[in-house]
């Protein structure tokens, strides 16, 4: 009984972060939504399906699932919301100074050569 609830609530928050990255105005907003909510109604999931299952190959295996989403989510959200920030700013600044001048310097003449 118990198993089949936590799936269910996880389930239901995985929907809610689908229905927010649909309904939410900007990227960042939409991000957030995606991350915190799915992250937990995965867990939810894991846990539930933990619950159910008896054979302790099985729970570890969930458990690494769940460490390994734990830690891979949050730095790919950042490195996200980074880049995303990143092509914003360059667009208001405009394409050349995306990175803070209009390119690579020149490269120095070289010494001897008659220009």
């Amino acid at each position: 009984m118990l198993s089949e609830a936590l799936v269910l609530v996880g389930a239901g928050l995985t929907l809610l972060a689908g229905v927010g990255v649909v309904r939410f105005p900007d990227v960042f907003t939409r991000m957030h939504a995606l991350t915190k909510a799915s992250a937990l109604g995965f867990l939810l999931v894991l846990l539930g399906a933990a619950t159910a299952l008896r054979d302790a190959n099985t729970v570890t295996s969930l458990v690494l699932a769940a460490l390994l989403q734990l830690v891979t989510l949050p730095v790919g959200s950042n490195l996200l919301a980074q880049s995303t920030y990143r092509v914003a700013r360059a667009g208001e600044r405009g394409a050349a100074d995306a990175e803070g001048g209009a390119g690579p310097p020149a490269p120095p003449p070289e010494e001897g050569r008659p220009r």
